[in-house]
């Protein structure tokens, strides 16, 4: 009996073995599978590159991030990291990736509070912060800032899968803050049957028109707040004040049906444009859809929102 306890209680060990080995092996986890220190991003590297994405209003933004020392036990002295911009990560980037060609950002259009950073002993993060100027920007241009770990003390490793903070801006004509206005009506005909007679309209508030990419945008309905966002597409053409805009399409993503359908809601009608979207670049940026959506048909909500710059 104690033998077969002895060989299952060493299987059990080996198999939790390999399992910690896979998972310290996992590029979703900072590792200490080298025996080292290891200087890292925490939400950093190309898996958080959605998250590096700057979309926020105002001209000037400012962005924090941390730095992790990752160590089998805290530091008894302190730690000096150092970072810096390097912008041949975006020629890298862009040999890779296509669906948005990024130009590296003017040093005018950014600040780093600092490029070297002490840790103090017995600790294992510091705070950062890189402040971005987007009135130095061409905001039809996407721009990519790479900031990334260049060292940390002798001896320390560098995350090769968090050693970078992809910053970037998606560069696009309709982007940016906006003046939303939301209105509901609690049947499927909406502004012929007179005002917005459902519970939740609203006027004038702010809203956000945010990029994916140059020629694409979303932005969100108000309906039942789930976070369901309209999907626009367009063709540009030319440039600057001259470009025109054709091809515009408006419609609901299957990610965002299912956000409704686990509200037991059902999209009827699919969005359309209410009037027409910009032709050119001095056309006023509005843009107005409206769709009905609610449990069914016969009760179903004619929903109406505007963005107006």
């Amino acid at each position: 009996m104690k033998k077969r306890l002895y060989i299952l209680t060493t299987i059990l060990a080996a198999m939790a073995a390999l399992s910690l080995s896979s998972c310290l092996k996992d590029p979703r986890y900072v590792t200490f599978s080298q025996g080292g220190t290891v200087i890292n991003f925490p939400k950093g590297g190309l898996g958080n590159f959605g998250g590096d994405a700057v979309t926020d209003a105002g001209d000037t933004i400012v962005k924090q991030f941390a730095i992790d020392v990752a160590s089998p036990t805290v530091p008894s002295s302190p730690t000096t990291v150092t970072i810096a911009v390097d912008n041949t990560i975006v020629t890298a980037y862009n040999a890779t990736e296509t669906a948005v060609v990024y130009s590296t950002m003017p040093t005018s259009a950014y600040v780093l509070s600092s490029t070297k950073i002490v840790v103090p002993a017995g600790q294992r993060t510091a705070l950062v912060s890189v402040t971005f100027y987007k009135d130095q920007m061409d905001p039809s241009l996407s721009y990519m800032l790479p900031i990334k770990i260049v060292s940390g003390n002798s001896g320390d490793i560098v995350s090769g899968n968090f050693g970078v903070h992809y910053y970037h801006f998606i560069g696009n004509d309709f982007a940016g803050a906006y003046t939303w206005t939301y209105a509901r009506w609690q049947n499927t005909v909406g502004p012929a049957s007179g005002p917005p007679n459902g519970g939740g309209s609203f006027v004038d508030q702010p809203g956000t028109i945010s990029p994916i990419t140059p020629t694409e945008f979303q932005m969100l309905t108000g309906y039942n707040g789930t976070g369901v966002n309209y999907d626009v597409t367009f063709t540009k053409t030319g440039s600057g004040a001259t470009a025109t805009y054709s091809n515009w399409s408006v419609q609901f993503l299957p990610a965002d049906i299912a956000l409704w359908a686990g509200a037991s809601i059902t999209n009827f009608v699919p969005p359309v444009f209410t009037v027409p979207p910009p032709a050119t670049a001095t056309d006023p940026k509005v843009f107005e859809m409206h769709y009905i959506s609610g449990g069914s048909l016969a009760n179903g909500r004619y929903i109406d929102d505007t963005y107006s710059k």
